[in-house]
């Protein structure tokens, strides 16, 4: 399954801290602190099985309500989109210090080596959890074709 995501280098300063272990000595100067104040953009992480007559999809969605999650099956093709809404308010007694909104939409889309059969599919969404079943079309079988 060939998945192309977009790469982007402040996601992954953010997961780095070369000097998490050395202790106080080097606070400061670690990215961290520069870096701690933006979000991580929301990725939808997949974990995709296959048994004999379906296949079984996990994607991690958290913070979203049921209502945002959209999924489309086109043949082969299945595609997991929803919105994320995130809003964080800071109030110092009743005067606000900062108040932040993130709107977004994340998506992902990835192929099947078999088509689903759409009027049976099934999903189901809990503690930030999507769990997709899709079962094998019947009749489609694929073939290895030899190369002369």
């Amino acid at each position: 399954m060939a998945n192309i995501t977009r790469f982007n280098p402040f996601n992954e300063l953010a997961r780095i801290d070369p000097f998490a272990d050395v202790g106080d000595f080097f606070n400061g100067f670690t990215l961290r602190p520069i870096l701690r104040d933006f979000e991580v953009e929301p990725q939808i992480k997949l974990e995709v099985s296959e048994e004999d007559k379906a296949y079984r999809v996990k994607a991690e969605i958290p913070g979203v309500k049921k209502e945002d999650i959209h999924v489309t099956v086109d043949g082969r093709q299945v595609s997991i989109s929803a919105e994320v809404k995130k809003e964080k308010e800071e109030k110092e007694g009743e005067k606000v210090i900062r108040s932040e909104r993130y709107y977004g939409k994340v998506s992902r889309s990835f192929s099947l080596e078999q088509e689903v059969d759409e009027s049976g599919t099934q999903a189901k969404y809990t503690d930030g959890v999507l769990e997709l079943t899709l079962p094998k079309k019947s009749g489609t079988v694929s073939r290895k074709i030899t190369v002369a």
